[in-house]
């Protein structure tokens, strides 16, 4: 279900110190104030220079001023955020943050372990609108932990359960100040199309819409949960490199599960759909010693290399 803010607030209990990744926006500023006034002197605000806007020096100066008026220490990371051709510009913005996040932390005596992000209930069901447009499975579903560990740092977002109407209405009982950064009211970004056009259909439709998708996204969590532990098993059995004849045994979904995990863990690749369903019909053809299989996954090829299946990159080569 729901919480308020302060419900939520009242059982995040982070290791310290803490860092909260603060924007200058609505919710990370409400983050941010709630968590001084919880554990003064044991908190470091970071925050990260996109270089996408004329407006981000502006933004880096308020937070400055009201970082200087918390007494909070403000770590700032500037970074170039342009995202490369065909990559989504908020995928790229959001790598770069976690990049620069990242960094700051092993920054010398204000070095932190756990950071605090301000994402609510209304992004996460937006997360898993996203998802369900690019037609994701299980992984893309389960949206947004509310804990997971990065680069060595402890992340957590404790605002999950929280909707963006109640944060704000928290924040301005208490009279704080924030940006409107006014890249979120773009509607050329389908995630802001979704928040101004869809969330409000929702709203008026299906009132519990929060509570029930957030439902849906843990069942999908678990389903993962349980997926992820057979491919870690399967993988442990058949070997690595993965033997063919072991592949071919395995019923078509989970051979998938196997060759995706595979894949990820072994080689950093995440296949397309349809590359995978090809690997597959490959796999299944190789029934004699002479048959070839060469295939492009990602940005390199599968192959096969005597009884064994193989990816290489040519570039790394």
């Amino acid at each position: 279900m729901t919480r308020s803010f302060e419900q939520a607030m009242a059982a995040f209990e982070p290791a310290l110190p803490l860092a909260v990744a603060y924007s200058g926006g609505a919710d990370s500023t409400a983050l941010l104030l709630a968590c001084a006034r919880q554990w003064p002197g044991q908190l470091v605000a970071v925050h990260v220079h996109h270089g996408l806007q004329a407006a981000g020096d502006d933004f880096e100066r308020h937070c400055r001023a009201f970082c200087d008026n918390l007494q909070v220490p403000l770590m700032v990371q500037k970074v170039d955020a342009r995202h490369a051709p065909g990559q989504s510009p908020e995928a790229a913005a959001r790598q770069a943050r976690y990049n620069a996040i990242g960094a700051l932390a092993q920054r010398g005596p204000a070095a932190f372990q756990t950071i605090a992000v301000a994402q609510h209930a209304d992004d996460q069901v937006e997360t898993l609108l996203l998802a369900l447009s690019r037609g994701a499975g299980l992984p893309g579903m389960s949206a947004m932990a509310a804990q997971w560990r990065r680069a060595g740092l402890t992340w957590c977002r404790p605002l999950l359960e929280v909707s963006s109407a109640d944060i704000r209405a928290w924040l301005k009982a208490q009279g704080a100040d924030f940006i409107e950064d006014p890249s979120n009211v773009d509607e050329r970004f389908t995630r802001n199309r979704i928040r101004a056009r869809l969330m409000p259909a929702l709203q008026a439709c299906f009132p519990q819409f929060r509570d029930t998708f957030a439902r849906s996204s843990r069942h999908a969590a678990q389903a993962q949960g349980l997926l992820q532990e057979m491919a870690v098993e399967d993988l442990a059995r058949i070997g690595v490199p993965p033997a063919i004849k072991s592949l071919q045994i395995l019923s078509p979904p989970r051979l998938a599960n196997l060759l995706r995990h595979w894949l990820l863990r072994v080689h950093q690749v995440t296949p397309t759909s349809a590359q995978l369903d090809e690997l597959m019909f490959q796999l299944d053809a190789c029934r004699t010693r002479g048959h070839q299989l060469h295939l492009k996954v990602g940005q390199g090829f599968c192959v096969r290399r005597g009884d064994a299946l193989d990816w290489y990159n040519p570039q790394l080569l």
